[in-house]
């Protein structure tokens, strides 16, 4: 379901989608900590971050699947925090002399959140859940509010989409 709205209509939209949204973004969280207390902090953070952005003057369109992105950005706070407050400083160790060379894979990567920039939000939105937060289709499904059926119809338009925006080596096609 998706309420978007802008204006004073924001905050409404969201609180319309909580009842909702609450159990599949709980649910989000529970699978991937493993730790209810910290899906709980999660959750709220999600939520309270969610309405401080409708109550801005030009907030976001308001849905489930901007929800999970919140969600998505919670989570990686979280796990930035958790790596910073366990992290213990050691000496740093000499490169290796053959150490091997990750400018290529880190290219890839700067292209492809490029190219996924430029994609509508739900095929942002499944194909993150997809590729990136590792989900089964059905997760996916459960998560935007869609059947199997028309999830996998979406990732199929949404990877199409992705090829389409992602630039061809150079040299032609191999």
């Amino acid at each position: 379901m998706s309420a978007e709205s802008d204006g004073d209509d924001a905050p409404r939209a969201l609180l319309a989608l909580y009842d909702e949204a609450l159990p599949a973004v709980y649910g989000y969280f529970v699978r991937r900590c493993g730790d209810r207390g910290t899906a709980e902090d999660l959750t709220s953070e999600t939520f309270l971050a969610a309405m401080d952005a409708a109550r801005k003057n030009a907030p976001p369109p308001i849905s489930v699947p901007w929800l999970f992105g919140v969600a998505r950005h919670k989570l990686a706070d979280h796990y930035r925090r958790r790596h910073d407050r366990f992290s213990v400083p050691v000496a740093e160790l000499p490169e290796p002399l053959d150490a091997p060379d990750d400018w290529d894979a880190e290219l890839d990567r700067i292209v492809a959140e490029s190219v996924l920039a430029k994609l509508p939000e739900q095929h942002r939105t499944v194909l993150a859940l997809r590729y990136m937060d590792d989900c089964s289709v059905p997760e996916c499904a459960e998560l935007i509010g869609r059947t199997v059926h028309a999830t996998e119809a979406l990732l199929v338009r949404a990877r199409r989409a992705f090829r389409a925006h992602y630039p061809e080596p150079e040299g032609g096609k191999s």
